[in-house]
């Protein structure tokens, strides 16, 4: 971390919650495959995501815990990648991370991936992982199992009681964003109108779960399960219409909610003032600016949190990476945060817009307390 003020000196030691984030492979990966899991666009003939804000920051800032030189052209890269091997590249970018808690979505798990406890364990030094999960996941495989359409509602909320009762799960998330979008009837559906969307959905096969109101009742249903609930919101990959991912389309939603359970905007980009915006008027309402600050790269954080950070509740700001597939995602976006919030915070106690102490209570808040508040993990985190 540049900089050795009390603010960069506090950030760079402290034990961070990742409050979302998923595993990595666990077998060696070809170039094209690694370059598929550095973009959130497809690799597309004669052009690299290496050369992007997020390969650029790769080879700038992981090689060196490859034992390689900064700035490291790809293939160097790539064969020492290789040459240390899977175990070994996940055990140095997951402890380089300095993350204490992680909070993993299970429910895009392919084959290859770390589980919780694995990514514990890869991380070191006491490290723990709680589960999330992904309420899409829970529904599809009722739909796969088969369900009479009348019977679908409960059939989903029993499977749904029964994986968050799973040791170790703390949240659950929805990925209406990439299915419908957010510009939703805010009401709860009715049993008929269940019932007529199940029997919808099980014509067409019962696989990808995108029947608008399916996705409110799981909406509705994440409510009554009680756990905070995870929203993935703006940026993703080309699934998404991203007009409609802008969490706005969720007032009155929120509105109808007020008083139920945390929901936490995840990775908000280009909506973080707008997140930032229902995060300062919504109680339930907080967010993250998630893998944001990993693909734009450390020296773009900061403009990037000083928009979340515009009107935002010091109390409301969680930290994630949402890293997936590769590891060098952890410490990239772990470095990120520190960075650039360090930066934000320095600039303002500099312009005496800020006390010291009171900067030095946002970094820890933002990245650990405000986590730790929201999710009420157990005493052994």
């Amino acid at each position: 971390m540049s900089g050795t003020g009390p603010i960069e000196e506090e950030l760079a030691a402290l034990p961070l919650v990742d409050h979302h984030c998923h595993g990595v492979v666990t077998g060696d990966v070809t170039t094209r495959r690694f370059e598929s899991l550095i973009t959130e666009g497809e690799v597309w003939p004669g052009m690299s995501p290496f050369d992007s804000p997020v390969g650029v920051a790769v080879r700038r800032y992981c090689a060196p815990l490859l034992d390689l030189p900064r700035h490291a052209p790809a293939e160097d890269y790539l064969a020492r990648r290789a040459e240390l091997g899977a175990a070994e590249v996940n055990r140095r970018f997951l402890s380089a991370a300095g993350t204490e808690v992680f909070c993993v979505d299970t429910g895009y798990a392919p084959d290859g991936l770390t589980t919780p406890g694995e990514l514990a364990g890869a991380a070191g030094g006491g490290a723990v992982a709680h589960e999330v999960v992904r309420l899409e996941s829970v529904a599809e495989a009722v739909g796969v199992a088969g369900v009479e359409p009348d019977e679908y509602a409960e059939t989903f909320r029993a499977a749904a009681w029964e994986a968050v009762g799973r040791p170790g799960v703390v949240a659950v998330k929805s990925v209406a964003a990439y299915r419908t979008g957010f510009d939703l009837d805010p009401a709860r559906p009715t049993a008929e109108e269940v019932t007529a969307a199940a029997r919808r959905w099980s014509a067409t096969g019962g696989g990808r779960l995108d029947d608008p109101v399916l996705v409110r009742h799981l909406l509705w249903t994440a409510v009554e399960l009680g756990l905070p609930l995870q929203l993935h919101t703006g940026f993703g990959d080309n699934d998404i219409r991203l007009h409609r991912a802008d969490p706005t389309h969720l007032t009155d939603w929120l509105h109808l909610t007020a008083g139920t359970v945390p929901v936490l905007l995840l990775h908000c980009w280009p909506y973080q003032r707008q997140a930032a915006y229902l995060s300062a008027v919504f109680e339930q309402v907080y967010f993250d600016v998630g893998l944001t600050l990993h693909y734009v790269g450390p020296g773009r954080a900061r403009a990037v949190l000083a928009e979340a950070m515009e009107i935002t509740p010091f109390r409301k700001l969680l930290y994630s990476s949402d890293a997936y597939g590769v590891a060098e995602f952890f410490p990239l976006g772990a470095l990120a945060f520190r960075q650039g919030l360090a930066g934000l915070l320095r600039e303002r106690v500099d312009a005496d817009e800020l006390s010291l102490p009171d900067a030095l209570r946002i970094a820890q808040w933002a990245g650990r307390e405000n986590a730790l508040r929201v999710y009420r993990f157990s005493d052994d985190t």
